[in-house]
């Protein structure tokens, strides 16, 4: 590996710990915090819409919901249904303003008119799990599929078989985050999931969080949700070899069951690396930190600014926690 990878690799990555993490959303970025998030998202006349909304953790009603594992599977399913509901919300607010042409279709008077008010919850929920079921097919059906072609080649060796698994997984996985890159719109989401790393890296290096200062920092970052999936991935590598059977359904059915359990470790994992900074920690971000390179690009300053709007929103919010 080129040294000056490696190295542009870990610059400027964080040196004080915060919770605060974010996410890229439709013309802008949600930063959230321990209790709330904030999210800035550019409006068609330019301006900045600040949107802000209290957090509801199961793990407030439930305590052993905190408990290390535990923990990595709550927030796995919460950020499936929180990132659907941010983008949703920031999508409605990047057209706003905008009229629409014509008249609803038929479908959309059916779904208001059957839903009301909790339409585009329902929506939420529906485009969830439609999204479950398409990642199931795609990233543990194909691979169990493909594994299986290898079956009578291995002679018995079934714990190869979550290796040959895992590698067309982060194969698939690979393939399908380049294709979907090429998109004009995602690359501006990408810009501004560069911008959310930047501002985290900014304010973790104590610095005010300004453009001109924001705008020097790495667009990478340990605790990055592409990395956590990267990680999930190889863990499951490692989980399924221990799950030792040539049995089709068998090897699909505990896939599926320990899809929670996997997630649950990876999260561990990646809360790890996110609070410490040694050689180890390193070798295990470095793959995560290069598809980065990837899921982010750089931000232009109105990216920027929306980052930043959405950093302060929960740092007012939130004053003295992180």
């Amino acid at each position: 590996m080129d040294k000056t990878k490696v190295k542009d690799a870990f610059e400027n990555l964080g040196t004080k710990q915060t919770k605060i993490g974010g996410q890229a959303v439709i013309e802008g970025v949600m930063m959230r915090g321990n209790h709330m998030y904030a999210m800035a998202v550019r409006k068609p006349d330019s301006t900045l819409e600040i949107l802000k909304k209290d957090l509801k953790p199961a793990s407030d009603k439930h305590p052993f919901l905190r408990l290390p594992v535990f923990r990595g599977i709550v927030a796995f399913i919460d950020s499936l249904v929180l990132g659907m509901k941010i983008i949703t919300d920031s999508a409605e607010l990047a057209v706003e303003g905008i009229e629409e042409e014509g008249e609803p279709s038929k479908f959309e008077k059916f779904l208001e008119k059957t839903f009301g008010d909790k339409m585009n919850d329902v929506l939420i929920y529906a485009s969830v799990a439609v999204a479950m079921v398409l990642a199931v097919l795609l990233f543990m059906l194909l691979p169990v599929g493909i594994g299986h072609l290898f079956t009578p080649l291995l002679g018995g060796r079934t714990w190869a078989l979550g290796i040959i698994e895992g590698l067309a997984r982060i194969g698939i996985f690979l393939c399908y985050v380049s294709i979907v890159s090429m998109s004009k719109d995602i690359k501006r989401v990408f810009q501004y999931h560069g911008a959310e790393h930047k501002t985290i890296n900014c304010f973790e290096h104590q610095e005010p969080l300004e453009v001109e200062n924001v705008r020097k920092y790495t667009r990478l970052h340990k605790r990055c949700g592409t990395s956590f999936l990267l990680i999930v991935m190889i863990m499951a590598m490692l989980v399924f070899m221990f799950v030792r059977t040539d049995v089709i359904w068998l090897r699909l059915v505990s896939r599926l069951i320990l899809i929670p359990i996997i997630a649950g470790l990876s999260y561990e994992v990646i809360k790890w690396a996110g609070r410490n900074d040694n050689a180890l920690v390193n070798a295990i971000s470095f793959p995560g930190l290069c598809l980065q390179k990837i899921t982010t690009a750089e931000p232009d300053d109105s990216m920027i600014e929306s980052a930043i709007a959405a950093m302060k929103g929960v740092l007012e919010s939130e004053p003295g926690e992180h």
